[in-house]
Protein backbone atom coordinates (compact mmCIF):
# COMPACT_ATOMS: atom_id res chain seq x y z
CA UNK A 1 0.00 0.00 0.00
CA UNK A 2 1.42 3.43 -0.93
CA UNK A 3 1.28 5.17 2.04
CA UNK A 4 2.84 8.71 0.51
CA UNK A 5 -0.26 8.98 -1.63
CA UNK A 6 -2.58 8.84 1.41
CA UNK A 7 -0.57 11.24 3.84
CA UNK A 8 -0.68 14.03 0.55
CA UNK A 9 -4.33 13.34 0.20
CA UNK A 10 -5.04 14.90 4.14
CA UNK A 11 -6.54 18.24 3.74
CA UNK A 12 -4.47 20.88 5.30
CA UNK A 13 -5.89 22.54 8.23
CA UNK A 14 -7.63 25.87 8.12
CA UNK A 15 -5.50 27.15 10.98
CA UNK A 16 -2.13 26.07 9.77
CA UNK A 17 -0.26 29.10 9.61
CA UNK A 18 -2.10 31.05 12.15
CA UNK A 19 -1.98 32.26 15.76
CA UNK A 20 -4.62 31.03 17.98
CA UNK A 21 -6.31 31.43 21.67
CA UNK A 22 -6.94 34.98 22.84
CA UNK A 23 -5.99 38.01 20.92
CA UNK A 24 -4.83 40.60 22.53
CA UNK A 25 -6.69 44.39 23.43
CA UNK A 26 -5.03 47.18 22.00
CA UNK A 27 -3.19 49.68 24.42
CA UNK A 28 -3.71 53.25 24.52
CA UNK A 29 -1.46 54.54 22.52
CA UNK A 30 -2.31 52.43 19.90
CA UNK A 31 -5.90 53.65 19.74
CA UNK A 32 -4.55 56.60 19.28
CA UNK A 33 -2.24 55.78 16.56
CA UNK A 34 -4.42 54.39 15.13
CA UNK A 35 -7.22 57.05 15.03
CA UNK A 36 -4.43 59.24 14.11
CA UNK A 37 -3.46 57.38 10.68
CA UNK A 38 -7.36 57.08 9.63
CA UNK A 39 -7.99 60.35 10.23
CA UNK A 40 -4.96 61.63 7.87
CA UNK A 41 -5.98 59.70 5.24
CA UNK A 42 -9.81 60.79 5.79
CA UNK A 43 -10.65 57.24 6.15
CA UNK A 44 -14.22 58.06 7.08
CA UNK A 45 -15.97 55.09 6.98
CA UNK A 46 -13.19 53.50 8.93
CA UNK A 47 -12.81 55.68 11.35
CA UNK A 48 -16.26 55.55 12.43
CA UNK A 49 -16.04 51.75 11.73
CA UNK A 50 -13.25 51.59 14.61
CA UNK A 51 -14.88 53.95 17.19
CA UNK A 52 -18.11 52.08 17.35
CA UNK A 53 -15.96 49.01 17.73
CA UNK A 54 -14.43 50.63 20.65
CA UNK A 55 -16.79 51.55 22.29
CA UNK A 56 -19.63 49.39 21.55
CA UNK A 57 -17.66 46.10 22.68
CA UNK A 58 -19.62 43.86 20.43
CA UNK A 59 -18.90 40.95 18.38
CA UNK A 60 -17.89 41.38 14.70
CA UNK A 61 -21.39 39.86 13.59
CA UNK A 62 -23.40 42.43 15.66
CA UNK A 63 -21.30 45.54 14.66
CA UNK A 64 -21.39 44.78 11.06
CA UNK A 65 -25.11 44.24 11.57
CA UNK A 66 -25.72 47.65 12.79
CA UNK A 67 -28.77 49.42 11.01
CA UNK A 68 -28.46 53.17 10.99
CA UNK A 69 -31.81 53.36 12.87
CA UNK A 70 -30.07 51.16 15.75
CA UNK A 71 -27.44 54.30 16.53
CA UNK A 72 -29.33 56.87 15.49
CA UNK A 73 -32.66 59.19 17.05
CA UNK A 74 -34.03 61.81 15.19
CA UNK A 75 -30.93 63.60 13.52
CA UNK A 76 -28.59 62.93 15.91
CA UNK A 77 -26.50 59.94 17.08
CA UNK A 78 -27.66 58.39 20.09
CA UNK A 79 -25.42 58.56 24.14
CA UNK A 80 -26.65 55.29 24.47
CA UNK A 81 -27.76 52.38 21.84
CA UNK A 82 -29.26 48.74 22.99
CA UNK A 83 -29.17 45.99 20.23
CA UNK A 84 -29.65 42.03 20.84
CA UNK A 85 -26.79 40.13 20.08
CA UNK A 86 -27.28 36.79 17.48
CA UNK A 87 -25.25 34.70 19.48
CA UNK A 88 -26.91 34.73 22.74
CA UNK A 89 -30.46 36.78 21.77
CA UNK A 90 -30.08 38.87 24.10
CA UNK A 91 -29.95 42.68 24.71
CA UNK A 92 -27.25 44.64 25.39
CA UNK A 93 -26.36 48.24 26.09
CA UNK A 94 -23.10 50.41 25.08
CA UNK A 95 -22.80 53.80 25.32
CA UNK A 96 -21.32 55.97 22.14
CA UNK A 97 -18.80 58.65 23.25
CA UNK A 98 -18.55 62.32 21.67
CA UNK A 99 -15.98 61.21 19.12
CA UNK A 100 -17.31 58.19 18.00
CA UNK A 101 -20.77 59.98 17.75
CA UNK A 102 -18.65 62.67 15.48
CA UNK A 103 -17.56 59.78 13.28
CA UNK A 104 -20.18 58.36 12.74
CA UNK A 105 -22.52 61.58 11.99
CA UNK A 106 -19.98 62.30 9.51
CA UNK A 107 -19.91 58.65 8.00
CA UNK A 108 -23.76 58.77 7.47
CA UNK A 109 -23.93 62.37 6.58
CA UNK A 110 -21.47 61.43 3.26
CA UNK A 111 -22.74 58.28 2.60
CA UNK A 112 -26.03 59.85 2.43
CA UNK A 113 -27.68 56.68 4.62
CA UNK A 114 -31.15 56.40 5.64
CA UNK A 115 -32.25 55.44 8.92
CA UNK A 116 -33.34 51.38 7.60
CA UNK A 117 -29.88 51.10 5.62
CA UNK A 118 -27.15 48.92 7.49
CA UNK A 119 -24.78 51.41 8.65
CA UNK A 120 -21.59 49.61 7.11
CA UNK A 121 -23.08 48.53 3.46
CA UNK A 122 -20.92 46.38 1.82
CA UNK A 123 -18.96 47.50 -1.39
CA UNK A 124 -19.50 43.92 -2.57
CA UNK A 125 -22.89 43.70 -4.38
CA UNK A 126 -23.40 40.25 -3.20
CA UNK A 127 -23.35 41.36 0.40
CA UNK A 128 -25.99 44.12 2.29
CA UNK A 129 -23.96 44.84 4.75
CA UNK A 130 -19.63 44.46 5.62
CA UNK A 131 -19.02 40.87 6.46
CA UNK A 132 -17.07 39.74 9.42
CA UNK A 133 -14.73 38.59 7.01
CA UNK A 134 -14.32 41.57 5.56
CA UNK A 135 -14.34 43.62 8.87
CA UNK A 136 -11.24 40.76 10.05
CA UNK A 137 -9.24 42.46 6.93
CA UNK A 138 -10.05 45.49 7.86
CA UNK A 139 -8.91 45.07 11.56
CA UNK A 140 -5.49 43.54 10.21
CA UNK A 141 -4.91 46.33 8.15
CA UNK A 142 -5.56 48.73 11.06
CA UNK A 143 -3.38 47.30 13.43
CA UNK A 144 -0.74 46.31 10.49
CA UNK A 145 -0.45 49.98 9.71
CA UNK A 146 1.11 50.87 12.45
CA UNK A 147 3.65 47.89 13.33
CA UNK A 148 1.78 45.58 14.48
CA UNK A 149 1.69 42.05 13.39
CA UNK A 150 -1.72 41.12 12.08
CA UNK A 151 -1.60 37.86 12.84
CA UNK A 152 -1.71 38.42 16.48
CA UNK A 153 -5.10 40.38 16.72
CA UNK A 154 -8.37 39.88 15.07
CA UNK A 155 -11.79 41.66 16.15
CA UNK A 156 -11.85 40.67 19.60
CA UNK A 157 -8.99 42.56 20.01
CA UNK A 158 -11.63 45.44 19.03
CA UNK A 159 -14.17 43.55 21.64
CA UNK A 160 -11.70 43.52 24.08
CA UNK A 161 -10.26 47.01 24.42
CA UNK A 162 -12.38 49.12 26.50
CA UNK A 163 -13.80 46.25 28.26
CA UNK A 164 -10.19 45.65 29.72
CA UNK A 165 -9.32 49.09 30.30
CA UNK A 166 -12.77 49.20 32.06
CA UNK A 167 -11.93 46.38 34.20
CA UNK A 168 -8.48 47.46 34.84
CA UNK A 169 -9.76 51.05 36.45
CA UNK A 170 -12.54 49.87 38.38
CA UNK A 171 -12.01 46.00 39.01
CA UNK A 172 -15.64 45.73 38.78
CA UNK A 173 -16.13 42.55 36.89
CA UNK A 174 -19.93 42.66 36.92
CA UNK A 175 -19.78 45.68 35.11
CA UNK A 176 -17.86 44.25 32.64
CA UNK A 177 -20.20 41.62 32.05
CA UNK A 178 -23.15 43.38 31.33
CA UNK A 179 -21.55 45.60 28.87
CA UNK A 180 -19.99 42.66 27.12
CA UNK A 181 -23.69 40.91 27.23
CA UNK A 182 -22.02 37.30 28.70
CA UNK A 183 -24.78 35.83 30.63
CA UNK A 184 -22.02 33.73 33.06
CA UNK A 185 -19.20 35.96 35.34
CA UNK A 186 -17.14 32.77 34.24
CA UNK A 187 -17.60 33.80 31.08
CA UNK A 188 -15.74 37.64 31.37
CA UNK A 189 -13.17 36.42 33.67
CA UNK A 190 -12.03 33.72 30.75
CA UNK A 191 -12.81 36.32 28.15
CA UNK A 192 -10.23 39.12 29.66
CA UNK A 193 -7.68 36.44 30.65
CA UNK A 194 -7.99 38.71 34.21
CA UNK A 195 -6.39 35.61 36.60
CA UNK A 196 -3.70 35.47 34.73
CA UNK A 197 -3.25 39.49 34.21
CA UNK A 198 -3.60 40.09 37.75
CA UNK A 199 -0.97 37.49 38.85
CA UNK A 200 1.47 38.91 36.43
CA UNK A 201 0.45 42.34 37.84
CA UNK A 202 1.55 40.61 41.41
CA UNK A 203 4.64 39.30 40.06
CA UNK A 204 6.01 42.43 38.88
CA UNK A 205 5.33 44.51 41.62
CA UNK A 206 7.24 41.17 44.24
CA UNK A 207 10.53 41.67 44.18
CA UNK A 208 13.11 39.04 45.93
Amino acid sequence: MDTTTKTERRPVPWNRGKLLGQKPPLKLKEIGAIRIRLQLDHRIRELALFNLAIDSKLRGCDLVGLRVHDVVQGRAVVLRAMVMQKKTQRPVQFEITEQTRDAVAAWIATAHLKPEQFLFPSRVSASPHLSPRQYSRIVGRWVGSIGLDPAAYGTHTLRRTKATLIYRRTRNLRAVQLLLGHTKLESTVRYLGIEVDDALEIAEQTEV
